[in-house]
This record gives structure tokens, C-alpha cells and sequence, in this order.
């Protein structure tokens, strides 16, 4: 995918990969971020980029020092993939997860996460390192737009601008920090006798998703699995439950996203810290390692919905499995992943099901 500015052409492509050839690595936000900040960024100023999910903006402001915020394992390797295939070290990068303490930035480039809280999380680390005259420009498509987002905004800065809208994308412009106190980035959720923590932003905020209160609802382990893997752990309220119910032998927790990991942290507190997997593929577990695995797998990436990154987990999940071993997964019934996870599996058939989710066991 071909990306031209006026001293340069870039070539962009998605990490994960997708067959979907209407999908970009960038869209109209992405665009209208860069023109209208690059007739003002001069080569000293220093920049802050947040939620680049493919390493676009950092690779087009490229030559300017650049504290980059990551929340997910997956745009990390699509920026390190990104910034090889246009010729540009990625050395200059400092990079930052959302929960850390960033420098002094003069400028800031946000992509606006479809999570309000995420929002929230990622507005208030940017409040917290920019410069006094410092200007933040945050992209987003016109058929996105929340009212909530300028309440957001108006909490931190003195000045919120929306600029007119430009093929279907518009950008805010926050100017005039405020001297406003941090608000807490923790939220707790009770759930039967827990109280489970996470950060916000998070999938689900503010209850367990139902999806995996079904599966809870309704899964049963059995004695000899005692190796376990939790994908796409979340806050880790599963690996919680299968934890304090029976204690296997080895645990691990494995997800995308550095918010989850950290939030599972919280609620697992006697576990090493290697139990927890800080990924986007099942690289690091070796062949047949496994006797169970049970997922409540993503199938939404920001505004988009995608089934391939979890098929392709589906093809990880039997090379880890041993023989006779489990993956129990929950999903949204509509989905119908039957087709994709039968041909994979000696055995897969429905567990549980209601109106609205089913839980899938398959055998290796």
C-alpha cells in the first residue's frame, strides 16, 4: 500500500496480515493528522505518537525525536515491520506503554481508540508530559464522533478545537494544560465472591463480559490437565477461577494487549511473573506443551471486526496442544466457527449454548 508525501513515497503494510484487500494501514484520521501537523512540526520539536496501530505516523515523522506509546504486542512487531520495509531505524523510537511516565513532548499524535476509557487513559498520559505551549491533534472518523469526547477533552485543556470534517475525518486540536489531579486508571469489578481489578480501557469496562460469565457458567476441568494456557486472558478472571478451583501444575495467561497483562497481574498475585505472556502469537509455547486451553478470543479490533488474527490462533492453539488435549473457547453464536475450527481438530463439538453465545471443545 502506497503512501505519498511531497518528499517521499512510503509502502505500508497491516501486522497482522489480512486477505481483506479493502483494508488499509491507514485511513482519512491518519491523513488529516499528518497534514495538519507537518507545516508545523519543526526538526527540533519533540514528539509524542499514541495508538499508531500500524506505525504510520511514526514513520512518517521520522526525523524528529519521538516517544512512541504502545499498548499492544502486535503493533509493536507491525512498527518494527513497517519501519524496515521503508529504510527507517526505529533506534530514535523511545518506546512507552500507556501506564508509564513520558518525558516532555511539544507535540502529540493521537489516534482516538474506540474506547472512551481508553481515551481517557491515553489523554491523561499525555496531559501528564506535555510542554506548557504544547498542542495535541487527535484523529478520528466523522462516524465515530461521541459527545463524550470533547467532555474528556474540556477536563484536561482549556481549548478543544474540532477542525471541519475532510474524507470523513476529523481532528481535535487540545491546547492550554490545565492543572487538573490524575484520576484513578483502576477500576474494580465485583464478580461473585471476587474483586477483580483492571486497568481502564479495557475490553469490557465496568462488569465481566458476558461471554465469559457463560463460560464460567458452565466449564468443568478435568483431573489430568494439569498444564493450562488462558488466550487472550484479559483481566484474567478464567485463569482466576481455574486457579483457585483446582491449582494445575503450570498456568500461564497470554494476551495482546499490555493493559490486560498488567491488569492479571493484579489478580493473580502468586503466580511468577513468566506465567504471564505479554504476546500476539503462541511462539514461545513449545509442540504439544499443553493439555488445556480455554479462550474467550477477540474478534473486534478497534472498529473493525476480523476473525483471521483468531483462526490463526486456532492453528497455534492445536500445534501446542498435546495429544488427547483440550481448547475450550467461547464466542458470539452468529459466528459460526465451527467451519474453521473442525477441520483443525480429531474432534469439536458444541458444550453449551444460549441465544447468544456457544462454547466449543475441541480435541486434538
Amino acid at each position: 500500500m502506497i503512501y505519498k508525501t511531497k518528499d517521499r513515497t512510503f509502502n505500508f503494510k497491516r501486522y497482522p496480515s489480512t486477505t481483506n484487500k479493502s483494508l488499509r494501514a491507514w485511513n482519512a484520521a491518519d491523513e488529516l493528522i499528518h497534514q495538519t501537523l507537518e507545516n508545523q512540526v519543526e526538526p527540533h520539536s519533540k514528539l509524542c505518537i499514541s495508538n499508531d496501530r500500524f506505525g504510520v505516523l511514526a514513520n512518517l515523522f521520522n526525523t524528529n525525536p519521538t516517544q512512541y506509546i504502545i499498548a499492544y504486542k502486535s503493533q509493536e512487531k507491525a512498527l518494527f515491520k513497517n519501519s524496515k520495509l521503508n529504510d527507517i531505524p526505529v533506534e530514535r523510537l523511545q518506546l512507552r506503554s500507556p501506564l508509564d511516565t513520558i518525558d516532555t513532548f511539544d507535540f502529540a499524535l493521537l489516534k482516538i481508540p474506540k474506547s472512551l476509557n481508553l481515551f481517557e487513559l491515553l489523554i491523561q498520559q499525555l496531559h501528564s508530559g506535555i510542554a506548557d505551549e504544547g498542542v495535541i491533534f487527535a484523529g478520528f472518523m466523522t462516524r465515530h464522533f461521541s459527545p463524550k469526547l470533547i467532555e474528556i477533552a474540556e477536563y484536561y485543556f482549556d481549548s478543544v478545537e474540532q477542525s471541519k470534517a475532510k474524507k470523513k475525518a476529523r481532528v481535535l486540536t487540545l491546547k492550554g494544560k490545565k492543572d487538573q489531579p490524575p484520576k484513578d486508571l483502576i477500576e474494580s469489578i465485583s464478580y461473585k465472591d471476587y474483586d477483580i481489578k483492571q486497568y481502564k480501557g479495557m475490553f469490557s469496562s465496568g462488569h465481566i463480559d458476558f461471554a465469559t460469565q457463560f463460560f464460567l457458567e458452565h466449564f468443568e476441568t478435568k483431573e489430568n490437565e494439569q498444564s493450562v494456557l488462558d488466550l487472550a486472558s484479559g483481566n484474567g478472571i478464567i485463569a482466576k477461577e481455574l486457579y483457585d478451583s483446582f491449582k494445575p501444575n503450570e498456568l500461564h495467561l497470554m494476551d495482546d494487549s499490555i493493559l490486560a497483562i498488567e491488569s492479571s497481574k493484579m489478580n493473580l498475585p502468586d503466580l511468577p511473573n513468566e506465567a504471564f505472556h505479554y504476546s500476539d502469537s503462541l511462539e514461545v509455547f513449545q509442540d504439544q506443551s499443553i493439555d488445556l486451553v480455554v479462550s474467550n478470543p477477540p474478534f473486534h479490533f478497534g472498529h473493525e471486526n476480523n476473525i483471521e488474527v483468531a483462526i490463526q490462533l486456532f492453528k497455534g492453539v492445536h500445534r501446542i496442544l498435546k495429544e488427547n488435549g483440550r481448547f475450550t473457547m467461547v464466542t458470539s453464536k452468529h459466528l459460526n466457527l465451527f467451519t474453521h475450527l473442525d477441520p483443525l481438530f480429531t474432534s469439536t463439538s458444541i458444550l453449551k449454548e444460549n441465544d447468544r453465545f456457544v462454547i466449543y471443545e475441541c480435541i486434538k
